[in-house]
């Protein structure tokens, strides 16, 4: 699932970045309040994370325009602001949840489930299926045939990419701007090994595969009654 985290405070900013990433999740990063709403409008995150003191546009005014634009995408406030106003304001904007900094990541990562969970009017599923293949985005969880798979948090997003988007080729500088953030760089094989240990796991121990190299061009999740 897609998170953008509109924060203007360098370390927090990074920190929650990194965090949601190495919880499997794809998270976005702007560092004030015009860039934030621009790309709330635009993109097609999952959860929005909003500090309230922001350069451009404070979290107020990015929330309220949302809402006036029918944006319903959820929106979880996290803000050194901790009067009892401050909380209610919020709601009242059409915040799904309020959390006061400092906060531990673990209780932010319960809340960001939570909410999610809870969902939205028109939102994607939580369980992405191919097959015997299933992969519950809430609980962060991948089985296959019933049989529960461990997955590093890379291995995660790799899957829920293909998953998402099962059928279609998908070349490996765009598995490596999705899953890892950076320019596909033909030198390193780090996408190889990625997709050879993620076989390892989905494929490997079961009869059919699913994970298919398409030569010259990318990767493929395909069923075999599709390939």
């Amino acid at each position: 699932m897609k998170v953008l985290i509109v924060e203007d405070e360098t370390k927090t900013g990074d920190y929650l970045r990194q965090g949601l990433r190495e919880a499997g999740y794809t998270a976005d990063l702007a560092r004030n309040g015009v860039d934030g709403l621009h790309l709330a409008m635009t993109g097609d995150h999952d959860l929005l994370i909003l500090d309230v003191m922001l350069p451009g546009l404070d979290g107020w005014q990015i929330l309220d325009a949302l809402r006036r634009a029918h944006k319903d995408v959820p929106v979880l406030f996290l803000t050194a602001r901790d009067a009892v106003e401050d909380r209610v304001k919020g709601l009242e904007l059409g915040a799904d949840d309020y959390l006061v900094k400092p906060f531990a990541f673990s209780e932010l990562l319960a809340r960001v489930r939570t909410v999610l969970r809870r969902g939205r009017s028109g939102a994607e599923p939580t369980t992405l299926r191919l097959a015997d293949l299933e992969l519950d985005l809430l609980r962060r969880r991948a089985t296959r045939g019933g049989k529960r798979i461990d997955l590093t948090a890379k291995e995660f997003a790799l899957l829920e990419l293909l998953l998402r988007r099962h059928g279609e080729v998908l070349p490996r500088s765009l598995i490596a701007s999705q899953v890892w953030d950076m320019n596909f760089d033909s030198d390193t094989n780090v996408i190889e090994v990625a997709m050879r240990r993620l076989r390892s796991k989905i494929d490997d121990p079961f009869d059919t595969r699913l994970v298919h190299t398409v030569r010259g061009m990318g990767y493929v999740l395909e069923a075999p009654d599709a390939a």
